[in-house]
């Protein structure tokens, strides 16, 4: 059996990967996540996917290296990950009524070199939040540490009206296109 490198410190990642029955270890990649000028929200999840993939690598050859970063756009406005209660309040009320994109860039490196770089885009529409409901879910903490500031995974399921693309993506990782990608470079083998 092949070894996997998980080159992210994202729970929901492990858990994705658990989901379908792929061992692996974690080993995350530290790099500076800063956009370049001018560089759209796919090129940067592509870039950093890529980046975090051949830095873990470069102590850990001879294994697979999955890697991927994502990210909540509205229009070309990124959301990262709220660093307060107000920045993650500003966050839902640009989300309110609107939709948005969250995009997931990956990369796949087999022990031989070989690397796969992809992404997955899922288009979102949230409700239009009351005040009540956004206060109540600032009080949830769920905010912390997500990308865009919720959990669709979690009590901001609630204000999910519709999703077109791979809900996992919106999660941190499009485990179809993941899995297919490690089928195709023989992991499974």
């Amino acid at each position: 059996m092949n070894t996997l490198i998980l080159a992210s410190s994202s729970p929901r990642r492990a858990d994705l990967l658990r989901q379908i029955g792929i061992l692996f270890t974690v080993i995350p990649a530290d790099i500076d996540e800063t956009p370049l000028k001018s560089e759209s929200p796919k090129e940067l999840v592509l870039r950093l996917a890529r980046e975090k993939a051949e830095k873990v690598r470069f102590e850990n050859k001879g294994s697979f290296i999955l890697a991927a970063d994502t990210m909540v756009v509205v229009g070309r406005r990124i959301l990262g990950k709220p660093e307060s209660p107000e920045q993650a309040l500003a966050f839902l009320d640009l989300l309110s009524g609107r939709r948005h994109r969250v995009y997931t860039g990956f990369c796949v490196i087999t022990p031989e070199g070989k690397m796969t770089l992809r992404h997955a885009e899922t288009k979102i529409a949230f409700k239009r939040l009351s005040v009540d409901e956004k206060d109540w879910y600032i009080s949830t903490k769920e905010w912390e540490g997500k990308a865009g500031g919720y959990a669709i995974q979690g009590f901001a399921a609630r204000f999910i009206s519709w999703v077109n693309g791979c809900p996992h993506n919106i999660v941190g990782l499009p485990i179809h296109d993941v899995y297919q990608v490690l089928m195709g470079q023989g992991f499974f083998k």
